[in-house]
């Protein structure tokens, strides 16, 4: 009984060590950020009441839960000696996008009376700005409701920028050193440039959300319409208000709107911050981003020919539709226009493979990433020469930077847990009865944060509404995992993490 005891007291001393050293600073940030939540629910409460829809009432409630809990976090947890430790910030990192997933499902649970699991599904396909929905009436759902789809698209959106330009080189993930600027570095000194740059990046991304919103309302959008499919395209983020997503639109000046607006949501906002400063050359000599719209272009001859020769198109509609739809798998956004499963074996191919690629570093976009792509054909193009020249010595440098055994590392282990999960999750999902094409389709879409998958059920045409719970459960988990870039969130899960 003594050794019970003594076990028990020592049980409490390790927990109240992690709650008071570990979570404290955590959980007051995570307050702040439920408190900002809180007031961004206001918006869409307005707007139900000005249309008299009867949604006020469900978003004023949720507003007040949220902001509840977040004054209570901060009041609770707040510090005088304020410091974040590289543990605290990956804990932060994966904090953050949960507590904000479990709140903001509040009003689609409430408004819409939709199970929670189908409102976490929804909110976590938001904040990841996945793109996949549970909804399968948007054309007679609460108004209230689509603007806050489209808010938690637009917030993630600028969110995961911010972590991908300071937490992320930070922490050393996934090759993300290789973008190490004044932005992530976390020293007291460098503080006050960082949040100068995180302001100047915020202002960026509200003008091209302004932009973006101002050109669809002059191209025929009514200004509800205009709104939400701005913050979506520049979040490249994918929900619409129409069932028919961009098909809804018979406009081709619309999607080519929205195809500009995607890539510029898909370029580096640090560059965009230079090249407003007076460097110019940066945004199109950056290696990074000419590759990706060079392979762009490539990809938009190379679908809108074999859709020109293999369909009743004229040349530009089949140029418009591949743009539209390469561009929107590239960039991770999800837009549609057009079924393009219907295309045939060899569309469907381009699709599956084009869902990994993503776009650049440090923009809104998820998936693999085009700078682990350009550095792989390096490393192999080096292996290659080695194989060749077996004593030779062989440097390799991108953007100017040298590929170290330290990113080489970050990136391998990057790939090796991707495909890993991957192959977990199309495991588990075809043990809840789905078929392979939904399965891996499904895995793939959420782990790079593109929206619809391939299929009857889940592809352009389709959503996610018939899935099973478990399933359901499963792809939030993928949605965090792909939009987190995958070890930030397995780190937190191995038991040395905890161990001081």
């Amino acid at each position: 009984m003594a050794h019970l005891l003594a076990t028990i007291r020592n049980l409490n001393s390790w927990e109240l060590t992690i709650i008071t050293k570990i979570m404290k600073p955590v959980l007051y940030v995570a307050g702040l950020l439920l408190v900002l939540l809180g007031i961004l629910m206001l918006i869409p409460a307005m707007i139900a009441w000005l249309i008299d829809d009867f949604g006020t009432i469900a978003f004023l409630k949720s507003s007040f839960i949220t902001l509840l809990t977040g004054c209570l976090l901060t009041v609770f947890m707040r510090t005088k000696q304020f410091s974040l430790t590289t543990r605290q910030i990956f804990l932060l990192t994966n904090v953050s996008w949960i507590l904000v997933g479990l709140f903001a499902a509040l009003p689609f649970s409430l408004v819409e009376n939709m199970s929670y699991t189908d409102a976490f599904f929804e909110t976590m396909s938001g904040i990841t700005t996945t793109g996949s929905t549970v909804i399968t009436h948007l054309s007679t759902i609460n108004g209230g409701i689509l603007l806050w789809r489209s808010i938690l698209q637009w917030f993630g959106g600028i969110g995961f920028i911010v972590m991908a330009i300071a937490i992320l080189p930070f922490l050393k993930v996934g090759g993300m050193r290789l973008f190490q600027s004044e932005s992530s570095d976390w020293s007291e000194k460098a503080l006050p440039r960082s949040h100068s740059i995180a302001e100047q990046i915020v202002v960026i991304y509200l003008c091209l959300t302004l932009l973006c919103m101002f050109f669809y309302w002059l191209a025929g959008m009514n200004l509800f319409d205009a709104v939400n499919h701005a913050m979506a395209t520049v979040s490249t983020g994918g929900y619409s208000t129409k069932n028919a997503s961009m098909g809804h639109f018979s406009n081709p000046l619309i999607h080519w709107i929205a195809i500009l607006f995607m890539i510029l949501g898909s370029l580096p906002f640090v560059l965009f911050v230079k090249f407003l400063r007076g460097d110019r050359a940066s945004l199109f000599h950056d290696s990074q981003v000419r590759t990706f719209v060079v392979f762009l272009v490539i990809i938009w001859l190379l679908v809108s020919t074999w859709l020109w020769f293999n369909s009743s198109y004229d040349w530009f509609e089949s140029l418009t539709l591949a743009a539209f739809n390469c561009t929107s798998v590239v960039t991770t956004t999800g837009f549609s226009v057009t079924d393009y499963s219907l295309w045939g074996g060899f569309a469907i191919s381009i699709f599956f493979v084009l869902t990994f690629i993503g776009g650049c570093s440090g923009s809104t976009t998820s998936g693999v990433k085009i700078f682990r792509f350009q550095v792989g054909f390096k490393l192999l193009h080096i292996q290659l020469k080695q194989s060749n020249h077996p004593r030779a010595f062989f440097t390799q440098y991108y953007n100017g930077i040298e590929i170290t055994n330290d990113i080489l590392r970050s990136l391998v282990a990057f790939g090796s847990s991707y495909c890993l999960i991957i192959a977990i999750l199309v495991i588990s999902l075809s043990l809840q009865g789905l078929d392979l094409v939904t399965s891996l389709s499904g895995t793939v879409t959420v782990i790079a944060n593109v929206g619809p998958g391939l299929g009857d059920i889940i592809g352009p045409a389709g959503n996610f509404a018939t899935l099973p719970s478990t399933a359901k459960w499963l792809l939030c988990f993928g949605m965090l995992l792909g939009r987190l870039e995958v070890i930030t969130v397995l780190i937190i899960l191995l038991p040395s993490f905890w161990r001081n």
